[in-house]
């Protein structure tokens, strides 16, 4: 009795869940490989960017030289980050709705629907500074989950493919928009050929933090993108989600309701899509019309599959994304067109979702590899296949 009997089952067991249980190990491993993935495949994009612009004539090393010595400038530093601001915040707005395996394609209708729904409030009410602009945020907010609430309800309801809804909605939102705009909400005091809404009061205009270089969004923009790494990544809601999203069948049976993930996902993206256009409206304009941009969904997307979801990466796609578009004009002087930037953003994407994609078919199957080794040495001595 000094010894206790050890049993090979039990053995085996122990030695086979070893060499599974690092999972902080694996994950530190896979997240450098991603990186590394992800890095590798913007320097790719570069280099097929550079051959196309060799054979049209042009010399890619001058144009990239002449781009980073314009990007590392001052003003260009500020107006990369403006640009990025809010592609920081369509990205979230698109990550979200990833983490629970949706396709949320419908960030641009929601974030347009949501400006011209804020301007239109906002202009209508008077609050002191500090509050108007927050309450024009929480009415953007608003506007933005409404319209996501839509393609919400019709996949909970009637099974409807988000994609789908999400892009039909696109189209319903700017004819709404339009019938709006044009019926009841136009500003037709001033005779100027900017049309648009109401101009909203002083007392909503956003201050800079760069006198016109950089608006006080993008510290928004950061609390967004900080706020998403904090409920989806360390929130028991954000782990009930993303079970979800990888397995709906598993988190039913653990108790979790897939349609109330699939609403609070959308609904969220919603709410942060409605803040795409703010820097806009608060900031430049100050109303809702020509001067609001859009293909700013679109773009999120982008930025989203390029920084794979992730805060750190979201942050620092969109700084990749502001920068190009801030040099832009600097390839104008080597008589460059400025497409070429949305060529070198299109191979970008292209790029990263090839590679990303034959990453992560590695790290599946090491995976799956390792379990199965694991399992081998787990199994009893003396059983059977």
């Amino acid at each position: 009795m000094g010894d206790e009997t050890r049993i090979p089952a039990a053995d085996g067991v122990t030695r086979g869940l070893s060499k599974l249980m690092t999972p902080k190990l694996e994950n530190s491993k896979n997240g450098l490989i991603t990186t590394a993935s992800s890095i590798a495949a913007v320097v790719l994009a570069l280099v097929i960017s550079g051959i196309m612009l060799k054979i049209t004539g042009k010399d890619p090393i001058n144009a990239y030289r002449k781009m980073i010595e314009t990007g590392l400038e001052h003003d260009k530093l500020l107006e990369a980050l403006q640009r990025a601001t809010p592609l920081m915040l369509s990205a979230v707005a698109v990550a979200i709705g990833f983490k629970m395996n949706l396709f949320n394609i419908g960030v641009e209708g929601q974030y347009l629907f949501a400006a011209l729904i804020a301007s239109v409030v906002g202009a209508a009410v008077s609050l002191p500074a500090p509050l108007h602009v927050a309450f024009i945020l929480l009415v953007a907010m608003a506007a933005g989950s409404v319209w996501a609430a839509l393609a919400a309800v019709l996949k909970v309801k009637r099974g409807v493919n988000e994609v789908i809804s999400t892009i039909m909605l696109n189209y319903v939102a700017l004819s709404v928009i339009q019938w709006l705009f044009d019926t009841w909400f136009r500003d037709n005091s001033k005779s100027d050929l900017n049309v648009k809404t109401k101009v909203l009061p002083r007392s909503a205009w956003m201050p800079d933090i760069v006198t016109g270089r950089l608006s006080s969004m993008f510290i928004v923009a950061i609390a967004v993108v900080a706020l998403y790494w904090v409920i989806v990544f360390k929130s028991r809601f954000g782990f009930r989600l993303r079970s979800s999203g990888m397995n709906s069948v598993a988190a039913r049976t653990a108790g979790i309701s897939s349609n109330r993930m699939i609403v609070s996902a959308l609904v969220m993206s919603g709410a942060v899509a409605g803040l795409v256009a703010m820097p806009s409206v608060l900031g430049d304009i100050h109303a809702y019309g020509q001067g609001v941009p859009d293909g700013l969904g679109f773009a999120g997307i982008a930025v989203a599959l390029l920084g794979r979801n992730h805060p750190l990466g979201i942050m620092a796609a969109a700084a990749l994304y502001g920068f190009l578009e801030s040099t832009a004009g600097a390839l104008q002087i080597q008589h460059v067109p400025n497409s070429i930037i949305d060529v070198i953003k299109a191979i970008i994407v292209l790029t990263v979702v090839i590679v990303n994609e034959a990453v992560t078919r590695s790290m599946n199957r090491r995976t799956a590899s390792r379990t199965s080794s694991a399992l081998q040495v787990a199994k009893p001595i003396g059983a059977t296949a």
